[in-house]
């Protein structure tokens, strides 16, 4: 054995060396431990992996895949039927949103493209860097059956997706309507709430006056949109305040086009903001939305899908939201209706998750799905335990947004991801707004009805970017082109609802023998920023199509930051890349790094790159006792009895404190291990291997005249310890358990060796 322990040696190696055993495949690694004489469990246990993106490497909170890893490890050893089933996603906003910076670089954008071009172009991209991910995986030491790898964009998966939108379209479930939105000009596509991020920003205030019809009062209004004055189809005060009670139900005029306004009374109104009277602007606003339908009011969006001002604003129109700011600013003050400008007023502003760039909240055709009664039955099932948290704020947190729940807007105007099968005639939809490239890529837009007369349907449909149809549109459900006259709608779903149906693609559903064999899955990991996003619509897609949990415990981890606890991110500088420090410090140290360094259940937990030296140096510690006992058991002249065969009587006090220590040791870990407490139980290991068999039994051995008897329990001691540590540790463990005696009765592989039980 060379004198230290170098990981870049031996990992690549003993990755290779398990896949080309089979271990990770549930069916293999069960007959290897049948051929061993092991332990099988009729029981399964299997975990979905979340899919990474395809195409991106893998950040710091990919390691923490470990933990998922490291329950499978230990199903595995201890007898269960055990599968990791892996897989990679399209993550369609996010994969467009690198091209497009990809684009950029080139000189070119999105727009330069038809939608299946630009589709077919980036699921090129996705592919020649499909391997990033996996290969990255690996290297983490996760093991996965990769003969059950998935695409999200596999037909498969599309064909799932498709079959779930026409049965709950069917069921009622589904449906189309102009709703309010967070739209993004920036990004072209809409975000769902739990997408976007309100920010402070300092903002001007303006205080617009607004004409009473038929008097020469005003009332005041105080707004950081004036550009949205022309789509106002209302006043509102709060029915409590004083000031206003006698001019509710008077009609004002819109300072921009004269439109006639009622002033109503709602208590959404706060009277301590502004004036205390709030336009009403459904079209633009969230709340403002929420009052409309209950008063009423009429809709109007002023904004296109370019962010710009259409003709309904005016003579705005043409114009960006910033520069129609400034042109009603201009004119509110020729008309001598702009009372004042606050220019220091600090408000907070929409924005998306992805790059914090402003929402214009605005009405669109949308794809929504009910979700009413399909979270009353998710809330029962939790209500219920039939899934469980491994922290119950966690469960609470989950039955407070059920609680809450809105329906949910699936529809994405992206072109990479499952298009909706849906299919518009151009014959019955004559107003179907059109935007495409010819055959000569020059861009055209307009009404179907207009362009056909210019263009030929096929030429229209081969250039087609994106299309825009009313709400009462007639359409059609179907996974292909219903007839020549037909084209498709250009939205895309949001990844949630395809990802929603992750247990179920993965497994085959319905027919596929894995799901017959492993659905429910038994574990399910994440981090809580997708708890909304993620876990809970796999349990509402699980409870609908299949009426059963897709997973019976849910584990909740917490976010990676940095050293410093400041969250990472790439304008910080501070995002840390995992490969970096397996390259150094290997994989080991890495994994104990997230799972014992920092405790996995809290919220925040701090990278911490001393605490993953000091565990390379725990890698060697392993080493250099493998080493060490090596070279003793030179210096005995005999063989070493085999540990069940010593009598008790030749035990030494010591030898029977360890074995003691040592049953203690395994009692805590399975306890720790049903409570899901990860940090406690490698705390543990570290703590006995390094300290109680290292530095105390191994001096003890060095002044034993029965060497033998010694290095006999030591040798129990210490295959039975590297069994417990192997799932933390898999690629040094393995590589020690290669250079160790044995057990006839033990097998090759460490990775199928069963899971220690006590030895008194």
């Amino acid at each position: 054995m060379e004198k230290r322990y170098d990981h870049s040696k031996h990992e690549d190696r003993i990755y290779k060396k398990w896949e080309k055993s089979g271990v990770f495949s549930p069916e293999k690694s069960q007959k290897l431990r049948k051929d061993h004489g092991l332990e099988i469990k009729d029981e399964t246990y299997s975990v979905l992996m979340p899919p990474p993106n395809a195409n991106a490497p893998l950040h710091c909170g990919h390691a923490t895949y470990a933990i998922q890893d490291l329950m499978i490890r230990i199903k595995r050893m201890q007898g269960y039927k055990t599968c990791y089933f892996p897989g990679t996603d399209h993550a369609g906003f996010e994969t467009q949103v690198v091209y497009e910076r990809k684009l950029k670089k080139e000189g070119k954008s999105r727009f330069d493209f038809d939608r299946e071009t630009l589709y077919n172009d980036i699921h090129s991209f996705v592919k020649e860097n499909s391997d990033v991910a996996i290969n990255q995986l690996k290297k983490l030491g996760m093991s996965c059956d990769w003969d059950r790898n998935l695409f999200m964009l596999d037909d498969f998966v599309i064909d799932t997706v498709f079959n779930t939108f026409q049965k709950m379209h069917k069921e009622d479930l589904i449906y189309r309507d102009n709703y309010l939105v967070n739209y993004s000009p920036t990004h072209g596509t809409t975000f769902s709430n739990l997408e976007t991020e309100h920010v402070e920003k300092k903002s001007s205030l303006y205080y617009v006056n607004y004409k009473i019809k038929d008097s020469e009062e005003t009332i005041t209004v105080a707004t950081t949109r004036p550009e949205t004055i022309p789509a106002d189809v209302a006043i509102a005060v709060n029915p409590k305040d004083s000031r206003y009670k006698n001019l509710v139900g008077k009609t004002v005029l819109n300072p921009l086009n004269e439109r006639e306004m009622k002033i109503i009374a709602d208590s959404y109104v706060d009277v301590e903001f502004g004036t205390g009277a709030l336009k009403i602007t459904p079209g633009h606003d969230a709340n403002d939305f929420e009052i409309g339908q209950k008063h009423g009011l009429d809709m109007i969006c002023l904004l296109d899908l370019e962010g710009k001002l259409t003709k309904d604003a005016g003579e705005l129109e043409g114009l960006s939201v910033n520069q129609a700011r400034g042109k009603v600013e201009q004119l509110l003050e020729e008309k001598g209706l702009l009372k004042k400008i606050d220019k220091n007023y600090v408000n907070k502003i929409i924005v998306d998750y992805k790059d914090k760039q402003p929402i214009e909240p605005m009405l669109l055709p949308n794809w929504f799905v009910k979700m009413d009664t399909l979270a009353k039955r998710t809330i029962e099932v939790i209500k219920s335990n039939k899934v469980k948290y491994n922290l119950p704020m966690w469960k609470k947190e989950t039955l407070r947004w059920l609680d809450n729940i809105k329906d949910w807007p699936i529809s994405r105007q992206t072109v990479f991801g499952i298009r909706i099968p849906v299919w518009y005639s151009v014959g019955k939809n004559k107003d179907m707004f059109i935007v495409f490239l010819d055959n000569k890529g020059i861009a055209h837009e307009g009404k179907v009805e207009i362009l056909l007369k210019n263009f030929p349907l096929k030429e229209i449909n081969e250039g087609l970017q994106k299309l825009i149809v009313p709400k009462n549109a007639e359409y059609v459900i179907s996974k292909k082109s219903p007839g020549e006259e037909f084209l498709q709608e250009t939205d895309t779903f949001d990844t949630w609802f395809s990802s929603g149906q992750w247990p179920l693609t993965t497994l085959k559903y319905p027919d596929g023998k894995d799901y017959g064999e492993f659905y429910p899955t038994s574990f399910m990991d994440s981090m809580w920023d997708i708890l909304f996003f993620w876990i809970v619509r796999m349990i509402m897609f699980g409870l609908y199509l299949t009426n059963e949990v897709p997973y019976k415990q849910i584990y909740i981890h917490g976010r990676i930051d940095d050293e410093k606890g400041q969250k990472m991110s790439k304008s910080k500088g501070n995002v840390i890349d995992p490969i970096k420090f397996v390259d150094e410090y290997g994989s080991d140290a890495l994994r104990m790094g997230m799972l014992v360094g920092g405790n996995t259940a809290a919220k925040t937990t701090s990278f911490n790159e001393d605490k993953i030296k000091g565990y390379r140096n725990f890698a060697n510690k392993l080493w250099n006792m493998t080493r060490f006992m090596g070279l003793l058991r030179e210096t005995c002249k005999g063989s070493i009895p085999i540990f069940s065969e010593i009598s008790k009587e030749k035990l030494s006090k010591e030898d029977a404190n360890l074995l003691k220590e040592f049953d203690s040791l395994v009692k805590n870990i399975n306890s720790n291990l049903n409570k899901y407490r990860f940090m406690d139980m490698g705390n543990d290991l570290y703590h006995f291997i390094w300290h109680t068999l290292a530095d105390k039994y191994i001096e003890h051995v060095k002044i034993r005249k029965d060497k033998e008897i010694a290095l006999s329990v030591f040798n129990y001691v210490f295959i039975e310890s590297l069994k417990l540590l192997h799932p933390f540790m898999p690629f040094v463990t393995e590589l020690v358990w290669e250079n160790i005696q044995r057990p006839k009765s033990e097998p090759d592989l460490l990775a199928i060796a069963s899971w220690p039980k006590t030895a008194l």
